[in-house]
């Protein structure tokens, strides 16, 4: 568990679809583009080492930055630079947060102003789901993969706990970009879970094509 107690009130963000950092969960970047790559090394000079990672919202762009309003911050915790200068980076979830505007500047990446209020769980050890029935949500998780003809590490996820299974699943199933943004703004880890049941449930309907990235 990481906590940053002092959350700045500018952090850079990086506007990437379909990608979900959601608070205590793990996002690895591979980083190449130069504003990118200039964002890194910025975002390492700073006590907190903070990343906001938030969907675009091509919807917005008339009068708004072109994001969505909820994004969630990470901090650098690993990083690794290859032989061609890219860099592979971890970013460990730390908090959501409301864009409040953009910040016009000099950097060529993109900066924001951001609010944290109303996202105090998110820095707290760890969130439990009451109501989570792990057979039954395993047998529908099961029937997914089968249908799916893909494998998983059935007794890693018999074993993870309740918010590490419901968050990485969030972020490893490649639902579109305004289902990531509804698993990321779900209020409590019950209600991602239900939000991530329907979407799993849909899917099986549908039959629509390979869901893992």
């Amino acid at each position: 568990m990481i906590k940053v107690p002092n959350l700045p009130g500018t952090i850079p963000v990086f506007p990437l679809p379909g990608a979900l950092l959601l608070p205590r969960s793990r996002l690895p970047l591979h980083l190449f583009e130069p504003r990118y790559l200039q964002m890194f090394d910025d975002a390492l000079k700073t006590p907190e080492r903070l990343i906001g990672m938030v969907q675009p919202n091509e919807g917005a762009r008339r009068g708004g930055t072109g994001l969505h309003t909820i994004g969630c911050a990470g901090r650098i915790t690993q990083f690794s630079e290859t032989e061609d200068n890219r860099y592979m980076i971890t970013l460990s979830g730390i908090s959501r947060f409301r864009v409040v505007r953009e910040v016009e500047g000099f950097t060529p990446y993109r900066r924001c102003d951001v609010n944290w209020d109303g996202f105090d769980r998110d820095q707290a050890v760890s969130e439990e789901d009451a109501q989570f029935d792990r057979p039954v949500f395993l047998d529908l998780l099961g029937r997914y993969f089968d249908a799916r003809s893909l494998s998983a590490d059935w007794d890693t996820l018999k074993d993870a706990d309740d918010e590490l299974l419901i968050n990485s699943l969030s972020m490893m199933l490649d639902f579109e970009a305004e289902d990531k943004q509804a698993l990321l703004e779900a209020p409590s880890l019950s209600t991602r879970r239900e939000t991530l049941v329907t979407l799993i449930e849909f899917a099986l309907r549908s039959g629509d094509g390979d869901m893992m990235q």
